[in-house]
């Protein structure tokens, strides 16, 4: 951040006592207002309810979220900054220089709505075009932002660059989105995995196996009643004509089909 002019200290300590800050918790809420292109702050201090973030226009988190009183003294204190930004005070030793932060997106994305960014990853949303820009260590990756309209950002602590956004559908990540290019270069898409077709061994054809046939399918069939026995079933069919159990006819005609079994 750039020096702050006589009349910027008195600026930052006439905050800090009408709000009942120390100096130092002005001037990181001031330094936060900056990163964030003076619409938004991602901060981090124990006098402001410790990590927090504050948008312009939209809601106020802090990390003691039940803590109201806190709320509303980091949304007055952001609005009252942001507006002293934007405004012709003279609070800097000289104009306000480019810094590093500053257009590290694709220069054809124009100015973004909002940005800011925290630890080694910093982004900028530019809902005209539908892009968002994330830059990772230095690795600056360009999305399609769809149809969302992106309202707030928050970072997992303790080191993750992962970044959650929030839109009119609620949160979601870069992963939700369609990346467009890495540094500038559109991302290659991976090479489909060829898998070719396993060919059987040479020799694993079924022979053919001749059906074997019934040698005596051919053969007449063989007498398989004996011609004792049939001549015990005519005698035993004959006492039974003699008792009139059967008759004349009934006994002639199972005699002829016994003889015939015979022949």
């Amino acid at each position: 951040m750039q020096q702050l002019t006589p009349q910027g200290h008195d600026i930052i300590n006439g905050l800090a006592q009408r709000y009942g800050l120390s100096y130092d918790a002005v001037l990181t809420m001031l330094n936060a207002v900056i990163n964030g292109g003076g619409t938004m702050a991602q901060f981090s201090h124990p006098e402001l309810g410790g990590s927090g973030q504050w948008m312009q226009g939209g809601m106020t988190m802090v990390g003691d979220m039940f803590n109201y009183g806190i709320k509303s003294k980091v949304n007055g204190l952001c609005s009252e900054l942001s507006n002293l930004l934007a405004s012709s005070q003279n609070m800097f030793e000289a104009p306000a220089q480019p810094s590093v932060n500053d257009n590290w997106w694709r220069a054809d994305l124009g100015s973004p709505s909002s940005s800011g960014g925290q630890n080694n990853t910093r982004y900028a949303y530019f809902p005209s075009s539908h892009r968002l820009a994330v830059d990772v260590n230095g690795d600056v990756s360009i999305y399609d932002t769809l149809d969302h309209q992106i309202g707030g950002v928050s970072q997992q602590q303790g080191g993750n660059n992962s970044m959650t956004f929030s839109s009119q559908y609620g949160s979601f990540s870069t992963l939700n989105l369609p990346l467009i290019s890495v540094n500038g270069q559109a991302p290659v898409a991976p090479e489909p995995v060829y898998n070719p077709p396993v060919n059987p061994p040479a020799n694993t054809q079924t022979p053919y196996v001749e059906p074997v046939q019934n040698q005596n399918q051919n053969a007449a069939p063989q007498n398989t009643t004996d011609s004792n026995d049939v001549f015990r079933i005519i005698e035993q069919l004959a006492e039974l004509r003699k008792k009139d159990i059967l008759t004349e006819d009934e006994f002639s005609t199972k005699k002829a089909e016994l003889l015939s079994r015979l022949s």
